[in-house]
């Protein structure tokens, strides 16, 4: 198995990283996998062996860092930031890899299970399988409520102390040396899903989530509502469940169905 990362130019011209692990010949189902807000590749998936779990059953883990986070660029100018500028950047990523329609599978976790969704609600991104961790419907039609805490933790990041509902997450992001001003330019580009577009996902689709995780609400509820889906439970809540195997074992044993 192999582990490499790579850079490309998004859209605009901003440099992205991503990650690769694999079969030494490059052979295997590509796997495009999105991490969650203020986290990374490294953190969500290489860190925890869920892209070796994915290579071990086959699969060629491809794991990009949004704009803002781990390895890739954090541009501060607002124009930097359009509307759905991360479906853009999962885009301009399976184009740079010559991804076909129905040729890979697709995962997010949090923030990137919401641009998945996006993505292939929206026509933009057609994977032969998809796989939504971390998130409910809440998480999904309530993004203004959502992104208004974490802007509350950028705003007053100097300020929020223990005992504060924000200190978690304003914890977390100081560890990950995520640059507070472009992240707030990057919490504006994100809008609401409209969950009739929901009806427009048909591939069979997993959505896993921690028994404790109730972040983004109701994961059961969005499995109900995707036309091809099922709800598997893992242990963990938001911040932890992404750590434990059980989430990597759950991706790649619903993957190789």
């Amino acid at each position: 198995m192999t582990h490499t990362t790579h850079h490309f130019e998004s859209f605009d011209g901003t440099r992205l990283a991503f990650h690769t692990e694999g079969p030494a010949d490059g052979a295997g189902r590509p796997v495009l996998l999105l991490h969650g807000l203020f986290s990374s590749a490294q953190m969500n998936w290489i860190k925890w062996g869920h892209g070796k779990r994915l290579a071990a059953a086959g699969f060629r883990a491809i794991m990009l860092d949004f704009r803002v986070h781990g390895e890739s660029a954090a541009p501060r100018e607002a124009s930097a930031y359009p509307p759905g500028v991360l479906v853009r950047d999962a885009a301009a990523l399976a184009e740079y890899l010559g991804l076909e329609p129905d040729g890979f599978d697709l995962v997010g976790f949090s923030l990137g299970a919401r641009t998945a969704i996006h993505a292939v609600g929206h026509g933009i991104l057609e994977p032969r399988r998809l796989a939504i961790c971390g998130m409910g419907v809440e998480g999904l039609s309530e993004w203004e409520r959502r992104a208004a805490h974490f802007k509350r933790v950028i705003d007053e990041f100097d300020t929020i102390r223990p005992g504060d509902p924000a200190f978690t997450a304003r914890t977390f992001l100081k560890s990950q040396g995520v640059d507070r001003v472009a992240a707030r330019l990057l919490l504006d580009a994100m809008d609401d899903f409209d969950l009739a577009r929901l009806s427009e996902i048909r591939m069979p689709t997993a959505v896993i989530c921690g028994d404790e995780d109730h972040d983004n609400g109701s994961a059961p509820d969005l499995a109900a509502l995707l036309p091809d889906a099922r709800y598997i439970e893992v242990p963990g809540g938001h911040l932890n469940s992404v750590t434990k195997p059980e989430l990597g074992e759950a991706i790649a044993s619903f993957l190789s169905a």
